[in-house]
């Protein structure tokens, strides 16, 4: 929704106390946006500090997820709840740096721990958890690639790692073949310069859906 100029002339000129008013109650339906708004005028907390408490939860997360390994739905469904708690921390962090940085822990973390139990499942129990990872991993090799070269190297040591992790796990590997993701990207750490348009193309043939 777009507000024309009438109207942000409008709000400019109500009360300071009415302001207030307005804003608290509107905080309270986008509770996203409240937490952004303490994290930058309130908590003291530097984005460094927030992203490695996330990342020390996240191994915590995954290791409860592991230790109680049911199938690869339900293992999926805790790997989808912590990704959406790394966006939340994106959001109120501007945290892009964190963004690939706890992708890839979460993904390497994860692989580590259950390899054995991803790669003996059918393909047809593997194939949705698959999938994710490896559009996740695309997604991670974008945000790379949008960061500044200086930057690139910080990230080498764990997208090799999720390389051998992956081209090591046939379930993981056929996944990955099936949907255009060139393992020698990462084993090698030589991302393509327009993996954004690889990745658009591969999604419009109606892959890693």
């Amino acid at each position: 929704m777009t507000f024309d100029t009438e109207f942000k002339k409008a709000l400019q000129l109500l009360p300071e106390k009415e302001k207030d008013k307005l804003i608290l109650r509107l905080l309270k339906h986008d509770l996203q946006l409240a937490n952004r708004l303490y994290f930058e005028l309130v908590n003291t907390d530097s984005v460094e500090d927030k992203r490695e408490q996330l990342r020390n939860l996240i191994i915590k997360r995954i290791q409860l997820a592991s230790e109680r390994y049911y199938s690869p739905g339900y293992l999926l469904m805790d790997v989808r709840e912590i990704s959406g708690e790394i966006n939340e921390h994106v959001y109120i962090a501007k945290d892009k740096f964190g963004e690939i940085m706890l992708n890839c822990q979460m993904l390497r973390y994860l692989l580590e721990l259950n390899h054995k139990r991803v790669a003996s499942e059918t393909p047809a129990k593997s194939r949705t958890l698959c999938v994710y990872i490896i559009a996740r991993i695309f997604k991670i090799l974008i945000l790379i690639q949008k960061q500044h070269e200086d930057l690139h190297l910080e990230f080498r040591e764990d997208i090799e790692a999720l390389g051998k992790l992956v081209a090591s796990n046939t379930n993981l590997m056929k996944t990955a073949i099936n949907n255009g993701l060139d393992i020698n990207w990462l084993l090698e750490f030589d991302i393509p310069y327009n993996i954004t348009e690889i990745h658009k193309e591969i999604r419009k043939n109606g892959f890693l859906k």
